[in-house]
């Protein structure tokens, strides 16, 4: 039976809304701009254009995977963050639009004369495009512990046209050649093994071992303070992201590995979500 846009919209999103979608309609919204290939607003300016049957299928079988509860971002293949399209894979984190306040803080205190940034557990690459996009005189290195996250970055480095970031493969700091850096950022696990978010939403779907970490989240944050000093220029900064209750520990953490001018600072929610320091010897 022919359908509208507006009403197969309405229909989808009544259908997500009943499986604990927690934004149904703009979920339908980007699965059907997906499958007519157009932007938001034509959904609206042609809202009584009828959908052909190979539209409808394709949008009914899109609409059935979100259903079961898989993001958004995985079905389509990707996700829009700073100013780029990148591409996302299971193997990875989605990003969130949380992380873009890491990389606005970030840009904030690279200084004019900064020459090197590193981005620990990369993984679609989406801070380290960012800030090599914003910075085009910095060189921009990512690392990860997954190959896939590395050939997945390195995708998206090529499809946005980024020439001055590049991506290797390592364990935090294991693989990192021995220079020293004018900044680290990283958005490492931070999440307790133990939470029981972990068993919904989207976060279902994602890598636990990107997204969990010991000592109730905080093991990877602790390793990489106290590994970083020796990969910071002097005044060199440290921004990690964390979860919205974990900034004074993480402070703490900062403070014991020698950093200075330590502070949390907010998301666009107003929560904690981003501690740095600044390295002086």
């Amino acid at each position: 039976m022919p359908i509208s846009i507006e009403n197969a919209l309405r229909d989808a999103a009544h259908l997500l809304a009943e499986h604990q979608s927690p934004s149904p309609r703009i979920d339908a919204s980007v699965l059907l701009c997906h499958v007519l290939d157009k932007p938001s607003s034509y959904l609206y300016t042609w809202s009584d254009k009828v959908l052909t049957e190979q539209e409808c299928d394709a949008f009914n079988a899109l609409v059935a995977r979100r259903q079961l509860g898989e993001p958004v971002a995985y079905i389509i293949g990707y996700r829009d963050f700073w100013s780029l399209r990148l591409n996302v894979e299971p193997s990875t984190l989605i990003p969130r639009p949380d992380t873009e306040r890491l990389v606005e803080l970030a840009l904030e205190r690279l200084s004019p004369d900064a020459s090197a940034v590193l981005d620990l557990g990369t993984g679609t690459g989406a801070i380290a495009l960012s800030i090599a996009s914003e910075r085009k005189d910095v060189q921009v290195m990512g690392v990860d512990l997954r190959s896939e996250a590395v050939a997945l970055a390195e995708r998206n480095q090529l499809e946005n046209g980024i020439t001055n970031a590049h991506f290797k493969q390592s364990s935090w700091f294991d693989n990192v050649p021995a220079q020293t850096f004018s900044m680290i950022v990283s958005n490492p696990p931070y999440i307790d093994p133990e939470d029981p978010h972990l068993s919904q939403g989207d976060v279902r779907f994602e890598p636990k071992s990107a997204l969990i970490a010991d000592d109730h989240g905080l093991a990877d944050i602790r390793h990489i303070c106290q590994q970083s000093p020796s990969f910071l220029a002097q005044d060199g900064w440290l921004l990690i992201e964390h979860g919205y209750d974990q900034g004074e520990p993480v402070r703490t953490i900062f403070s014991d590995a020698g950093f200075v001018d330590v502070e949390t600072l907010h998301d666009y929610a107003g929560l904690d979500r981003v501690t740095l320091g600044r390295f002086a010897n």
